[in-house]
């Protein structure tokens, strides 16, 4: 099955507008968190995220407005209070770069036990569907493994029965060793996959700075006829074990693209091909 496209908010001006666009094309997930716009991000949401009931929604608990990081019980179920106060629902709630909560790795985990024993509590009661990570660097620096985040969370939960769910993590032309891995069966995107966690792609364009470096002989290469735009997205739409794919487009032109972008994978071999090439420089 293909990766379906989400909203991701993050860098987005017009939050309500790219909003409308999005659930308008039948977006599948709206990907917030509540340091996004300057804190105001959940504001901008709830009105189009109340008109549409059945689109899925993710937001993150670990930054403030501010920049400033905590993992700490307090601070996670405060700001887990008010996500929902302010978007009335929330189907995953992520940890947001948890990576940055410690450089000591055992007290990094303790900080993610802690942090997923209150998203426990509040998807037992049923106030959140369940919770996961969305980290930029915790996997390729080895802070934790997919394994790691599995056992946290069935600690948290007392049992296996736990509601881990999500992981999210970059996936693009540059940041393409999820890709390579995937291909492969390894890394944590297949790992992820096989233990039923719904994998997200962030930044596929690299935070808009892709389609700008790419050369007219590889978008050739990834798909003859094709614009870099749309090339970034077959490339991450072709990434085995990914599920959603978060674009913080808010033009309708550049979300069919990469609708349809992502409904036509590049094939393996030609996919291979293309990693080959961007490893060799």
């Amino acid at each position: 099955m293909n990766a379906v496209l989400g909203l991701g908010t993050y860098r987005v001006h017009a939050i309500n507008e790219a909003a409308r666009t999005a659930l308008s094309a039948g977006a599948a997930w709206i990907d917030t968190a509540p340091n996004y716009a300057h804190g105001h991000a959940h504001r901008d949401l709830a009105t189009a995220l109340a008109e549409h009931p059945a689109v899925r929604v993710a937001t993150k608990t670990g930054f403030d407005p501010q920049g400033h990081h905590s993992l700490a019980p307090a601070f996670v179920r405060s700001q887990t209070e008010q996500s929902l106060a302010e978007l009335g629902r929330a189907d995953l709630v992520f940890v947001h770069n948890p990576e940055r909560s410690s450089h000591d790795r055992q007290q990094l985990h303790q900080n993610l036990l802690a942090a997923f024993a209150v998203l426990e509590d509040f998807a037992h009661a049923g106030r959140i569907g369940g919770y996961g990570v969305a980290t930029w660097s915790g996997f390729t620096s080895q802070a934790f493994t997919v394994a790691e985040l599995i056992a946290l969370a069935g600690d948290a939960a007392g049992s296996q029965e736990h509601h881990l769910a999500g992981m999210q993590m970059p996936v693009s032309l540059i940041m393409a060793e999820p890709i390579t891995e995937a291909l492969d069966g390894t890394g944590p995107l297949s790992h992820a996959r096989d233990a039923g966690i719904t994998t997200f792609a962030s930044a596929p364009l690299h935070g808009g700075e892709l389609p700008a470096l790419m050369t007219p002989e590889l978008v050739n290469l990834i798909q003859p006829g094709s614009t870099p735009y749309a090339a970034a997205f077959h490339i991450v739409g072709s990434c085995p074990a990914l599920d959603v794919v978060l674009t913080s487009t808010s033009s309708r032109e550049h979300w069919d693209d990469a609708t349809t972008a992502l409904a036509h994978p590049v094939p393996e071999d030609r996919l291979r091909k293309v990693l080959d090439v961007l490893s060799a420089g």
